[in-house]
């Protein structure tokens, strides 16, 4: 698998990243022996770089990856997140920049996976109350104690961005990014390319609804979280779903599925971007590593930009509340 390069400060990873929330928590049907199935399996398809956070299933998530991934961490990339309060019960409890926090953190995250560093260290989410300057001063000490090795940050505005790397150089800012999730081109994917950072893109897949396979609020489980997600609502999931159609057709033609054309447009966005599709799934992974032989046209991609223009979508990425808690 090819590799591209996060920032300038020398992490390079595999072209394609892999999500693994989704293993721990928030979707239905979770299982221990699936998840670590997929996760061997993605080293086998030449996958190296994993994404995960401490809130992720309070912990379960880093120690699903420390136990499964560690013999063969040398040749890995694992990234993680702080911020995010949560009780033992998952109750979240508010976002926390502050020092200590940072660095009792970043040990806790070192115990539960297992390793003596961290590639990829992000604020998860910009703690309003804390001045970002404070908490990336953490994050540096942490590099410069060999916990960490590079540093990420979340769903950052640009002016956050520039106050951030002006103390530490940031090499990834991670954000929700698909065909229908494109807030990031108005202003922070230019800034990247001109401070060379790279762009970690979540959810590539528009949280399953670009791979056609979500129709009605009813093919989502009763516990699954998208059922409160403003998308999947009944009047915005109609709306949404006459975007399909178009890219449904050029799937066709292409020969590939709606899923490997959406995270093909992705990947086609720039040599510093590197998605991070969540599955559970072997044929899933196998399918989405299947995407990097697709090939888009300038002409493709022009039409692609037309049938999902910017703010195409219907509804807003998250409830309220949790747009609240987004750095703009």
């Amino acid at each position: 698998m090819r590799a591209r390069k996060l920032g300038s400060q020398g992490l390079e990873v595999s072209i394609l990243g892999l999500g693994c929330m989704g293993m721990s928590d928030f979707y239905s049907g979770r299982s221990e022996k699936a998840a670590e199935d997929t996760l061997l399996h993605a080293i086998d398809l030449g996958i190296s770089f994993f994404d995960t956070a401490d809130m992720y299933g309070v912990g379960h998530n880093e120690l699903l990856l420390g136990r499964v991934l560690r013999p063969q961490r040398d040749k890995l990339n694992l990234a993680t997140k702080f911020g995010h309060m949560r009780g033992v019960d998952g109750q979240f409890l508010g976002i926390n920049g502050r020092p200590d926090y940072v660095r009792a953190c970043c040990e806790a995250s070192l115990k539960r996976l297992g390793v003596e560093y961290i590639d990829l260290y992000y604020q998860h989410r910009v703690d309003p109350n804390v001045a970002i300057e404070e908490t990336v001063g953490a994050m540096s000490e942490l590099v410069q104690a060999g916990k960490i090795r590079y540093i990420g940050l979340c769903e950052v505005s640009t002016t956050t961005l520039r106050r951030a790397h002006a103390v530490h150089p940031i090499s990834a800012v991670q954000s929700e990014y698909s065909l229908w999730s494109r807030d990031p081109e108005a202003e922070i994917l230019p800034l990247l390319q001109t401070m060379g950072i790279g762009f970690v893109p979540y959810s590539p897949l528009g949280r399953g609804f670009l791979t056609g396979r979500i129709r009605s609020v009813d093919d989502l489980a009763g516990d699954d979280y998208r059922r409160n997600s403003p998308r999947f609502q009944e009047e915005n999931l109609d709306r949404n779903l006459e975007l399909l159609n178009a890219i449904e057709d050029m799937a066709r033609s292409k020969g590939c599925s709606m899923a490997q054309l959406a995270l093909a447009w992705v990947l086609a966005q720039g040599d510093h971007i590197v998605p991070i599709p969540g599955t559970r799934s072997l044929s899933r992974l196998e399918e989405n590593v299947a995407a990097l032989q697709i090939e888009l046209t300038t002409k493709d991609l022009e039409q692609l930009n037309a049938m999902i223009p910017v703010g195409a979508a219907s509804g807003t990425r998250y409830p309220a509340l949790q747009m609240q808690a987004l750095n703009r």
